[in-house]
């Protein structure tokens, strides 16, 4: 009688379930509906123009930049590019720290999005960069992506592949987006060059440092040792 109770119980609490919880008519309804990423070889044109938009659908092992749409690949950096990278890349936090101050600094791989072609959108900005650093003092051009905006500063640590692109594709493009302060980095020369925006638009001749001291523009105050830099 207990075991016959008990059942008639069990079934009642089975149809107060289905009652509770809506039937599924197939087996879609149990699949969870999220966008479908393709991992793999990406077959790009390399002579193509393309988009943020486009960037956002490549998933793969390679990182990219775009620069006026087109496609350059970035290797990994040798050691001595990533110590240079660390070195440079504490200073300016520390400083900020310590100062409490409005300002953030960031490292690659970090997009940085510039809509120098007249439009915010995905679909109408065609360049995409990762600066080895970069420091962004207006916080409205932060989001989740990262930064759509020229940041402050950027700082880019040259190696023979990059060279070109740091001095001439980069230095356009930072100078048509409004980078106020841009440095390139030779960890092979240890020397700095530092390159200002100007009141007409265009960067300074730029100022070189191989020892001594080198003044933070956007951040009033600090000054870092070109050999601190490149301690061992």
């Amino acid at each position: 009688m207990q075991n016959k109770e008990k059942q008639n119980a069990q079934e009642e609490g089975e149809k107060r379930d289905l009652k509770e919880y809506p039937e599924i008519e197939n087996d879609e309804q149990l699949t969870a509906r999220e966008p479908v990423v393709l991992y793999g070889p990406l077959d790009l044109d390399e002579t193509k123009q393309y988009t943020y938009a486009d960037y956002l659908t490549w998933f793969d092992d390679k990182r990219r930049e775009l620069i006026n749409g087109f496609i350059h690949l970035l290797s990994a950096p040798l050691r001595k590019h990533m110590e240079a990278n660390r070195h440079l890349y504490r200073c300016l936090d520390n400083y900020i720290i310590k100062r409490k101050g409005n300002c953030k600094v960031y490292f690659a791989p970090f997009d940085v999005r510039l809509p120098i072609h007249g439009g915010m959108e995905d679909d109408k900005i065609y360049d995409t960069v990762q600066p080895d650093i970069c420091v962004v003092c207006d916080l409205s051009k932060l989001d989740e992506k990262g930064c759509i905006g020229a940041p402050d500063m950027i700082v880019e640590i040259e190696s023979k592949s990059t060279k070109k692109k740091d001095w001439v594709d980069k230095m356009d493009l930072y100078q048509r987006a409004g980078v106020k302060e841009y440095w390139i980095v030779s960890y092979t020369e240890k020397t700095v060059n530092v390159f200002l925006l100007k009141d007409d638009g265009l960067f300074d001749n730029g100022t070189f440092y191989e020892n001594g001291k080198i003044p933070v523009k956007t951040l009033p105050g600090l000054e870092i040792e070109v050999d601190e830099i490149f301690a061992e």
